[in-house]
């Protein structure tokens, strides 16, 4: 036996040991960690399906911060201590963005009323304009509501507004929409943390009761953006013009949906998005001026501290650009990281190192922490940590094309711009994949085109009309950037009308994708052999939608669209007024590509489905659970071996007892949108309001109308003797 014990001992030691030596090249990294501990307690925080008492994170991050400075001489708690309180700061901070937002507007009209408040923002859009308006009064009502609302204008109202304006209109307004399926896209959390009550359309045309000039430092920049706006759309009329207005000052509604997909599908979506690229050429752009100036005086040259003072402009350029653009999570995060590489710059450090990205991570994670769960901030920063990490492991390889002929340098930029657009580009994709439901294939080519034109050509010359547009030249720069995108736009538009230029992809599960994002973490942060573990984790998340069954039947918030997936294809049953946007975001999560309407009589989807006229029998395999769609109340008579009743209509107690599940227009209405899975002998139904849970920015169950009693005459009664 104890020949055995030390045999296994051997055995046992050997990895143990190979582990302390390679934890050992790595302690300078641990630190590197600690966002990704704090994401991990943020989205511990929005998984929940209730909330949590305000007190929790800070009862755990009070002791967990004093045994770390008190425990953290003691081998044992060493290592547990520092991930303990980050999970327990993401936590805490996600509850603090929470507390902070104003609660949700619960009383909003279902009919139109008249809607008075302070112009915030006005937006273009492709066929129209949508105003942001605060202090909002309906119908002349005090107090106000604490929440903005959004008014799409009439295509055909003529007036001019501008932040700081009062105005009153006629409209109707409507709380943000649900998802469209159980753990889809929840718009109502994002308008939730954005201050937002609901949204709405104008019915007749808007009224200017006050014309002022804004107040604050947001409503000046608002106004200085509409303004900049105005000179560009000027200058450069279509689309290019619209795609010039989102370059300068970040407003990219108004470009028309067909670029908005060219730009999408054919992998360029982030040059529409502002982020570290822009802020990067802004600030390279900035310090390479400053310094082309000064070199121009023999005593700035000689006597003036021509690299800090280069430094100093570069990040005043990008602190403007980032409060010009709106100051969204991805820019914000992009100018930490450029500020921190302007400042290594100076102190004579490496510019960019995973330690700069970390601490963006933690800033933002701090001030913005409902932004992990968004698609915006995990594209962010998974292309930036491939993009360190991935040359910081090729820079041996890269060196060999040093060299001092042309030939070389021209060879190692157009490597090294395919290098950057593959990392980043191939980072992202996932997250990609799981917000939007496909892939783009031609990326990297499309964005070795398109990122040239932008860093050289058209980002420039548009930072350079900003202060033309003071004495009224900036058309002499805005029409040289009007022609680069439109070479950008025709490089779009043909990668996205390549074949299979997109590829739809099955759905990955949320679980799929933390296990991807840890793998994706691992293999970015270690340096040594350790990091091969972190390929088994990709590996892992990329399978997870073998293990994952979609949804067989999908029934939206109001019931007025039915889908089905079959072997044979999706088909759906529609009514009046459906929305075109849940069921294209149906088909995303599907992943397929087209759809069917679910036939008024007859066989359809290989016999999956069998209609009469007023019901549907779908029936996926031989001893699947059935369900049945009903068309019309009535009293069914074809119930035999019906799992579940799926209907438009008020469809309770139509089949005889024992009754089968119901989701129906009642049962949608108080709980949102159902997912149903038709399993062996057995059905699950999955709601929205099961999947969210008991969140501020879920409203709350609805409350059916009880009837008033009528309030007739009490009967006269004798006094007594």
């Amino acid at each position: 036996m104890p020949f055995a014990l030390a045999i296994l001992w051997r055995v046992v030691r050997l990895p143990l040991t190979w582990l302390q030596v390679q934890l050992a090249g790595e302690r300078d990294r641990f630190a590197i960690w600690l966002p990704v501990f704090m994401g991990a307690g943020v989205l511990t925080y929005f998984s929940l399906r209730s909330e949590p008492p305000l007190w929790l994170g800070a009862a755990v991050l009070g002791p967990a911060l004093l045994a770390w400075g008190f425990g953290r001489r003691r081998a044992v708690l060493r290592p547990l201590l520092p991930p303990l309180v980050a999970l327990s700061l993401g936590f805490s901070a996600s509850q603090f963005a929470t507390a902070r937002a104003p609660p949700p507007e619960a009383n909003l009209p279902s009919h139109a009323t008249i809607v008075t408040g302070l112009v915030g923002t006005v937006e273009l859009l492709p066929d129209g304009r949508r105003i942001t308006l605060a202090g909002v009064r309906l119908d002349g009502a005090a107090p106000p509501l604490r929440r903005m609302v959004r008014v799409r204008l009439r295509k055909d109202d003529p007036i001019a507004l501008y932040v700081g304006d009062t105005v009153r209109l006629r409209a109707i307004l409507r709380p943000p929409p649900p998802p469209a399926y159980p753990g889809a896209w929840d718009l109502q959390r994002d308008q939730f943390f954005d201050g937002y009550g609901g949204g709405g359309y104008a019915l007749g045309p808007a009224e200017r009761l006050v014309r002022d000039q804004p107040s604050g430092l947001a409503g000046m920049v608002q106004r200085l953006r509409e303004a900049i706006q105005a000179h560009i759309l000027a200058a450069i009329p279509g689309p290019a013009g619209s795609i010039a207005v989102t370059l300068l000052t970040g407003a990219s509604r108004g470009i028309p949906e067909a670029d908005h997909a060219a730009f999408r599908d054919s992998g360029l979506a982030h040059l529409l998005a502002v982020a570290g690229l822009h802020i990067g050429i802004v600030m390279g752009f900035s310090m390479a001026v400053t310094r082309l100036l000064l070199a121009t005086s023999e005593h700035a040259s000689l006597f003036w501290p021509a690299k800090q003072l280069a430094a100093g402009s570069a990040l005043l350029a990008g602190a403007g650009y980032m409060v010009l653009t709106g100051m969204h999570v991805p820019i914000v995060r992009s100018f930490c990281m450029a500020a921190l590489f302007t400042l290594a710059l100076l102190s004579g450090r490496r510019p960019a190192s995973l330690r700069g990205l970390a601490v963006a991570g933690i800033t933002l994670l701090l001030l913005e922490p409902q932004a992990l769960p968004g698609v915006s901030m995990q594209m962010s920063f998974s292309a930036v940590l491939a993009l360190i990490s991935g040359y910081e492991t090729l820079r041996p390889w890269l060196r060999r094309l040093d060299g001092r002929s042309w030939h070389r340098r021209f060879l190692a930029w157009v490597l090294a711009l395919a290098l950057t657009s593959a990392l980043a580009g191939t980072a992202s994709l996932p997250f990609g994949a799981y917000h939007f439901g496909h892939i783009q294939i031609y990326y990297v080519i499309a964005n070795m085109a398109a990122v040239p034109l932008t860093a050289l050509l058209v980002m420039p010359v548009g930072m350079m009309s900003l202060p033309l547009m003071v004495v009224g030249l900036d058309w002499l720069t805005l029409k040289p950037m009007g022609w680069g995108i439109q070479a950008i736009l025709a490089v779009a538009h043909t990668t996205a009308s390549w074949p299979a230029a997109t590829l739809d992809v099955p759905h990955l599960p949320a679980w799929g994708l933390a296990v991807l994002s840890l793998g994706l973490a691992w293999v970015g942060i270690w340096r040594t052999r350790l990091r091969l573990f972190g390929l088994a984790a990709i590996t892992l998340g990329l399978a997870s939608p073998v293990w994952y069954l979609p949804p067989d039947i999908l029934v939206s918030a109001d019931a007025r669209l039915i889908g089905m997936r079959t072997p044979a294809g999706v088909y759906v049953e529609r009514t009046g007024g459906s929305s075109r946007f849940t069921q294209d975001s149906w088909l995303q999560y599907w992943a397929a590509a087209g759809v069917e309407t679910v036939p008024k009589q007859g066989l359809a989807a290989n016999n999956a489905i069998a209609c009469q006229q007023d019901s549907c029998v779908l029936r996926l395999h031989a001893g699947a659970a059935a369900a049945l769609l009903v068309r019309k109340s009535e009293r069914q008579e074809n119930c035999q071996d019906i799992a579940v009743i799926v209907s438009a209509q008020p469809a309770r107690r139509l089949c005889p007892r024992p009754w089968p599940k119901l989701v129906d227009r009642f049962t949608v209405w108080r709980d949102g949108a159902t997912a149903i899975w038709l399993g062996r002998g057995q059905v699950r139904v999955l709601t929205d309001r099961a999947e969210r849970g008991a969140r501020p920015w879920v409203p709350p169950p609805p409350q059916p109308r009880r009837k008033a009693s009528p309030n007739l005459p009490a009967a006269a009664v004798d006094a007594p003797d």
